[in-house]
């Protein structure tokens, strides 16, 4: 055999004996920053990429990757949604949340979904290839002030009553309020979660009752506010 030949084959090796990473995030300065990130690892690859549910469900069905790395904010939809659905299609998948939203708020929500792990955008880029290598090995990957939250709620049983208003919104009841936060209209949110407007009325009437206030036009100004204290 040619030394050529050899090289490439030891090289195809190499990359067989990596582990493949599906990165589903919908800004792509985000997702090409972190593909060349991966990239540069001996142990890792991207295999695929994607920037909203269908697409994530369609690779994660055609590719089989080993780990999947998921942003909450998604075109038409939200991470919470795809974690679900690739919860109950591949239980064994490790999804891996990395998010610029606030931990304290999303990341027992996401593992509740069935996420392995959540690190926040800030954290530094060898703070993220540790929480992938820890959810590839198996383990829940959370940073210590979540972890000591859950051992509390685990400790002292249910503390809803501790919980902040916005704590106390369902998944889909904080993803309207989000939407709401950033400028769309019922008609433009039940368009991009495939709901009726009927359907986002009552999210938004329900909304409006665990958050105590008054009329539409109260929740959109606690929206927006919400909105640019947490995410601008």
């Amino acid at each position: 055999m040619k030394r050529k030949d050899s090289a490439r084959l030891g090289a195809n090796n190499l990359t067989a004996l990596k582990r493949r990473v599906l990165i589903v995030d919908d800004h792509p300065l985000m997702r090409q920053g972190l593909a060349q990130l991966i990239s540069q690892q001996p142990d890792l690859a991207v295999c695929g990429e994607a920037e909203d549910v269908p697409e994530a469900l369609r690779q994660a069905s055609d590719l089989q990757p080993d780990v999947v790395i998921v942003d909450l904010s998604l075109r038409g939809s939200d991470g919470i949604e795809l974690i679900r659905s690739l919860h109950l299609r591949y239980a064994q998948l490790p999804i891996l949340v990395l998010s610029m939203h606030d931990e304290a708020l999303y990341a027992e929500r996401a593992l509740k979904a069935g996420a392995w792990g959540y690190v926040m955008k800030q954290e530094a880029t060898n703070q993220v290839l540790s929480a992938v290598r820890r959810v590839l090995a198996g383990e829940i990957h959370v940073s210590e002030r979540v972890s000591s939250r859950i051992m509390q709620s685990m400790v002292g049983g249910s503390r809803s009553s501790k919980r902040s208003p916005i704590e106390r919104l369902s998944d889909r009841g904080l993803g309207v309020f989000r939407k709401i936060g950033h400028g769309a209209a019922t008609r433009e949110i039940a368009a991009e979660l495939h709901l009726s407007v009927k359907t986002i009325e009552t999210h938004c009437a329900h909304i409006k009752e665990k958050l105590r206030l008054q009329s539409q036009r109260e929740l959109v100004q606690d929206a927006i506010q919400w909105v640019m204290q947490n995410e601008r």
